[in-house]
């Protein structure tokens, strides 16, 4: 009897310990901190030095400013790095969500800030009439007059002779409600890039059921004449990781994937004992020792908040990891965790905190920064060893982001930044912006030597905006040298906000050339400003008083007292618009209309900060 009990007692100890193994065995989230949807941007601390740059604003009332076809459902942005350069891969549709016709874009940039206008790498496809097709719920169609839907998970894939293949899916919706990737669609795309831009030809690389060489308009990869092609073609059919990422488009229990369940978009990672990590769509998580064998039944990462966009992560050049996703149950804010170990993580901080407004309606688009992605294991390395991720907006504009690694949400020094004596490219090393393609931000050189932070602005519907991180100070100073292009249009909030984005003061340069505070919910009068003046305005706060002086050229002085009490402030922000608050919780989806003029710029303002300094008491 006794025996019994020692042995049942063993294996309970062992059962728990091995139960305790296994639950430590898996991705989670440790951290404390949680975002808030009433705010764009969580009220997430923000990652240090983050630059937010809009790759393409979709326009259809001038589509030569865009993609050339005004399309404008934009979405599932794919990233690599190789040549030298960056190329980023996004599908398109003339209007909304899996309505055809639909085509790939590409678009390459030297160096992430720039980019080209974007090319079709791969066209529209017309189906054949006469095919028989299924929905999503089984309803038996007939194609005709159809052209295909793009829908696709992967985007790049570098081969071991460094041949770059470029990746996507054709799929058929026969109505608005089904999806492209029910594995009743068509079949995979490849095609190479070259080195000196050039696309190679189209190929089918899977064909879905029905469909084969006889009834598609690509060949079959097999019949191309290139050895080396079709020897890339071959090592990424056999590499699980890859062909992981197809299982929503391909058939169901294709034998060329490792785990038939429907679990969407994967995004694997290599671990320093060589296993690898999968993250899928609502944080699901798992641990695999091969890459090929995996649970059955996923399970939602511990600690995670998110719901049901796209959840990135990787290894950083700093030999740790880091997550990219929405901590919420909405595609807003975009943030990062960290990990040293690429399992236990922790830490939130903010990423991409805005939210623009939707310009053209469409079906399915869902407000925010979303579907993150990054560079792939093996898609290549960036050489300035940050952290690279591209993602839409409201599946209608294509972002990319520029993560500084090390990671980190803190400042250690007050600010002293002359942007004339700062190296050239390092000027906004520390720097937080917001710059989409009609409000760039930049720094110019007014002359050989005097370079300045502008920040212009010709978008009705957005702005440009760039914060500098200051310790957090409770009685002290912040002082810096503005001019204005104009003071006959434009707009310019300054703000000292708290860690956490609220703001506490606000002085705005208007469109009419005045100068105001705000004062609770009304403005007061400050002064005239002229245009190409420079003005040295230094605002000195006490936070447990809550009061601030602001001075101008030594020549005016205003006082006055908080509209918003905090406990810190540690942010000094530059906004050429009004602060958004919508979308919200309680926002419809639904866009009932385009907004007016939505492609047709302003006249351009233009703002230009000299130096910033900070300093506290």
């Amino acid at each position: 009897m006794n025996n019994l009990k020692l042995i049942i007692c063993v294996v309970l100890i062992f059962n728990y310990q091995l139960n305790l193994l296994f639950a430590q065995d898996t991705v989670r989230f440790v951290g404390n901190e949680l975002s808030n949807v009433d705010y764009h941007d969580g009220m997430l601390t923000p990652a240090l030095g983050v630059h937010n740059i809009q790759v393409l604003r979709a326009n259809r009332e001038n589509p030569q400013m865009a993609d050339g076809f005004g399309w404008t459902y934009n979405h599932a942005p794919m990233l690599a790095y190789w040549n030298n350069q960056f190329y980023l891969e996004y599908l398109s549709d003339s209007v909304g969500e899996h309505v055809p016709p639909s085509q790939t874009f590409l678009v390459t940039s030297k160096d992430g800030y720039s980019w080209n206008k974007p090319q079709v790498i791969f066209p529209k496809y017309k189906i054949p009439d006469g095919i028989e097709n299924y929905a999503d719920n089984g309803e038996k169609f007939i194609t005709k007059d159809l052209y295909a839907v793009m829908h696709q998970r992967m985007g790049f894939y570098v081969a071991n002779d460094q041949r770059l293949l470029a990746v996507a899916y054709y799929g058929i919706c026969n109505h608005i409600k089904d999806g492209p990737n029910d594995g009743n669609g068509i079949g995979r795309v490849v095609r190479e890039i070259k080195k000196d831009g050039s696309f190679g030809p189209v190929y089918f690389v899977r064909y879905n059921h029905g469909f084969n060489s006889k009834n598609t308009n690509y060949p079959f990869y097999k019949k191309s004449k290139d050895k080396g092609f079709v020897k890339a073609c071959d090592e990424m059919l056999a590499n699980p990781l890859v062909t992981m990422q197809w299982v929503e488009e391909s058939d169901r229990y294709d034998a060329i994937i490792p785990l038939h369940k429907q679990y969407k978009a994967f995004a694997p990672y290599t671990l320093p004992d060589g296993r690898i990590v999968g993250l899928w769509k609502h944080a699901l998580a798992a641990v695999s020792n091969d890459g090929k064998t995996w649970p059955e039944d996923v399970t939602r990462a511990p600690g995670f908040v998110s719901n049901n966009a796209k959840i990135w992560g990787q290894r950083t050049s700093d030999g740790k990891y880091a997550t990219v996703y929405n901590p919420s149950e909405y595609r807003w804010p975009m943030a990062m965790s960290v990990s040293n170990d690429g399992l236990t993580y922790n830490k939130l901080w903010l990423v991409h905190g805005e939210i623009s407004q939707i310009r053209y309606k469409g079906a399915e688009k869902s407000y925010g920064p979303q579907y993150i992605r990054g560079i792939l294991e093996g898609n290549g390395t960036p050489p300035d060893g940050n952290m690279w991720v591209t993602y839409s907006m409201n599946k209608e504009d294509i972002w990319v982001s520029k993560i500084p690694i090390p990671a980190t949400n803190i400042v250690d020094n007050h600010v002293n930044d002359d942007f004339s004596t700062i190296e050239d490219g390092h000027e906004l090393k520390y720097w937080n912006f917001y710059s989409p393609v009609w409000c760039p931000v930049a720094v110019l050189k007014s002359t050989t030597v005097e370079k300045w932070l502008s920040l212009s602005d010709k978008d009705p519907y957005d702005y440009a905006k760039a914060e500098r991180i200051f310790p957090e100070t409770e009685k002290g100073e912040v002082e810096f040298t503005l001019k204005a292009n104009q003071n006959s249009h434009g707009l310019l909030h300054v703000e000292l906000k708290d860690i956490n984005g609220l703001p506490a003061l606000r002085l705005l340069f208007d469109s009419e050339g005045k100068v105001w505070t705000k004062d609770r919910n009304k403005l007061s009068g400050v002064m005239d400003y002229e245009m190409q003046k420079e003005y040295r305005i230094r605002i000195s706060f006490d936070v447990k008083r809550r009061y601030y002086e602001v001075d101008i050229n030594g020549e005016i002085t205003k006082k006055g007292m908080f509209f918003q009490p905090v406990k810190s402030l540690s942010r000094l922000s530059f906004c050429t618009g009004e602060r958004r608050y919508f979308p919200n919780a309680d926002s419809s989806y639904d866009v009932d209309a385009d907004v007016k003029n939505a492609g047709i710029p302003v006249e351009n303002a233009i703002y230009l900060i000299k130096d910033v300094k900070t300093k506290g008491e």
